[in-house]
C-alpha cells in the first residue's frame, strides 16, 4: 500500500483538467459546447459519437456500491473525453470539473434554458447542493482505500458526497441515466480529482501499482475495454488536475450548527427520530454466505425522519459483536473472501434495505436519507452521528440497486457498530434521517419491503 506523490508520476501528461469557472474563460469552452451539441444531435445510440451511447455505457456497466467505483469511472471519463476531442476537432480539450465545495451551485451556463443551450436539461429539482456535502471522507481516520476495509475512502466518499449530489439535483441525476445531464461529467471529474488529491496524502493506503487490485480489465461497451492498471492514477491516462487539494471546510451556508457528515440543511438533532411500529421479520438464512438477524417490514418513508427497532437474540448479538470486532483493516482480496466462505465465518455486518423502490412522488429526487444505527435516544445526538453513520439512501441509490440487485441496497455497518456491547446489540435501532434540498417532495417518497441486519462473508 502507498500514497501517491508527484514523484511517482512518470507517464507523459498532455492536458490539464480545469475547474469550470476557469475553463469557461478558455478557447476550449467553445469546443466543449460544440461537442456536446453535436453528440446530443447524433441519433444512433450504438455509435460512440452520440450522447446516448455514453448514457447506455453507464446504465449497463457501471459499478455502484461495489469495488472499483472510482477506477471504473476514471476510465469512463477518459473514454468520453477522447470522444469529445474527436467530435470537436480540438485535441487540447479536457473535461472540466465542478468544485462544489467552492461553488456549491450548478454553474449558470448549465441552468440557462435559452433555446439551443446544449448544457441545459429540464427536470432538475435543485441547483444548490450544499445539503449533499460532507467533510467525512477527508477525515484523518479515513486511511484505507478499498471497499470492504475499515474506514474505506471508496465506501465513505461514494456514500457521501457522491450519492447525495445525484439525489439533491434530481431529475436525470437521480437515475442511472444520470449522464443524460451534462453536469454528471463535471460532477464525476470532481469525484476523480478528489480521489487523486486523497491518494496523495501521507495517510492514504492506496493499492500499489504491483497490487493484484490492478489486474484485469474494465468493460465499457462491446469492443471497448481498458486495463485496470491504466486507471491507477491520472498520469497513466495522460492528464492531470489544476488543483489537487482536498477541501478543508464546507461552503459557509453548510456550516449550520455542528458540521457532521451530511447535514448542511439538516436541523441539529435534539433526539433520535421516533421508533415507528413496523411488522417484524424473523432471523433466517438469506444465502449460504448471508444470514439475517431480524428486521422490519413494509416501511413507507416520507418527509419525516423515522427509526426502526430490530430485536436481535442474545446469541446473534454476540455473533454480531464478534463479526464487527474481527473485521480487518487490511484490503480484502478475492482469495481471502473465498477462504472466509469456506471457513463459514462471517466478516461483515450490513444494514440491508430489500425491495426498495421510489414512488412517483419521490422519483424526481431533491432529498435523501442519512442512515444511522443506535443513536442515543436523547441527549447530544449530534455528537454520535459521525460514528454511527452507515450510509445514504435516495432515489439514485435505489435506481442503482434496481439495476444491479433487484432493489436491494447493502450498507456496510462494521464501522458504525464497532464498540457496542453484545447487550447493546440486542436492540439495533436503525434511524433514517430525511435531508432535503431547497426543493423536495412532501409525502411518501420511498418504500422498503424489508429493513434488516445481516451478517455476510462478502464485502459487497
Amino acid at each position: 500500500m502507498m500514497s501517491l506523490s508527484p514523484l511517482s508520476r512518470s507517464a507523459a501528461v498532455d492536458r490539464t483538467r480545469l475547474e469550470w469557472q476557469v475553463f469557461k474563460t478558455t478557447p476550449q469552452y467553445a469546443s466543449f459546447l460544440n461537442a456536446v451539441e453535436v453528440m446530443k444531435a447524433a441519433n444512433n445510440p450504438n455509435k460512440p459519437n452520440s450522447w446516448a451511447y455514453w448514457v447506455n455505457v453507464h446504465v449497463k456497466y457501471c459499478p455502484h456500491t461495489k469495488p472499483y467505483f472510482f477506477a471504473w469511472h476514471r476510465g469512463f471519463l477518459y473514454c468520453f473525453e477522447q470522444q469529445l476531442r474527436a467530435v470537436s476537432g480540438d485535441n487540447s480539450l479536457a473535461l472540466p470539473f465542478w468544485d462544489y465545495y467552492s461553488y456549491p451551485t450548478i454553474p449558470s451556463e448549465f441552468t440557462d434554458s435559452a433555446t439551443g443551450n446544449p448544457l441545459f436539461v429540464s427536470g432538475r429539482v435543485n441547483t444548490d447542493v450544499r445539503g449533499a456535502l460532507t467533510m467525512a471522507p477527508f477525515a484523518r481516520t479515513i486511511a484505507n482505500f478499498q471497499r470492504g476495509t475499515q474506514r474505506s475512502y471508496e465506501a465513505s466518499f461514494e456514500a457521501a458526497p457522491h450519492n447525495p449530489v445525484h439525489d439533491i439535483i434530481g431529475g436525470w441525476m437521480a437515475d442511472m441515466q444520470s449522464p443524460t445531464d451534462p453536469i454528471f461529467f463535471l460532477h464525476h471529474a470532481n469525484v476523480d480529482r478528489l480521489l487523486d488529491a486523497w491518494a496523495r496524502t501521507p495517510r492514504a493506503r492506496y493499492p500499489a501499482p504491483s497490487s493484484a487490485y490492478w489486474q484485469g480489465s474494465f468493460t465499457y461497451a462491446p469492443g471497448l475495454t481498458m486495463a485496470k492498471s491504466r486507471t491507477y492514477e491520472p498520469s497513466q491516462l495522460s492528464y492531470q488536475y489544476a488543483d489537487t487539494r482536498l477541501p478543508t471546510v464546507l461552503p459557509p451556508n453548510a456550516q449550520l450548527g455542528k458540521v457532521i457528515r451530511v447535514q448542511a440543511h439538516a436541523p441539529r438533532m435534539q433526539r433520535r427520530p421516533p421508533v415507528a411500529k413496523f411488522p417484524r421479520t424473523p432471523p433466517r438464512q438469506i444465502k449460504a454466505n448471508r444470514r439475517s438477524l431480524g428486521g422490519a417490514a413494509n416501511l413507507a418513508l416520507d418527509h419525516h425522519s423515522v427509526s426502526a427497532l430490530i430485536s436481535v437474540s442474545s446469541p446473534d448479538a454476540t455473533a454480531l459483536q464478534d463479526t464487527v470486532g474481527s473485521s480487518s483493516a487490511s484490503p480484502v482480496d478475492s482469495k481471502t473472501q473465498a477462504e472466509r466462505k469456506v471457513n463459514g465465518r462471517f466478516k461483515y455486518a450490513n444494514i440491508v434495505l430489500d425491495s426498495a423502490a421510489v414512488t412517483a412522488l419521490g422519483k424526481q429526487g431533491g432529498y435523501f436519507y442519512n442512515v444511522y444505527v443506535n443513536l442515543p435516544s436523547s441527549g447530544d445526538i449530534d455528537a454520535s452521528t459521525e460514528s454511527r453513520f452507515v450510509g445514504t439512501v435516495g432515489p439514485f441509490e435505489v435506481s442503482a440497486a434496481t439495476h444491479h440487485s433487484d432493489g436491494t441496497l447493502v450498507l456496510p455497518a462494521n464501522d458504525a457498530l464497532l464498540g457496542l456491547s453484545a447487550a447493546e446489540l440486542t436492540q439495533v435501532v436503525v434511524s433514517l434521517v430525511r435531508i432535503d434540498g431547497p426543493t423536495s417532495p412532501k409525502g411518501v417518497a420511498m418504500v422498503v419491503g424489508e429493513l434488516r441486519v445481516e451478517l455476510s462473508a462478502d464485502s459487497d
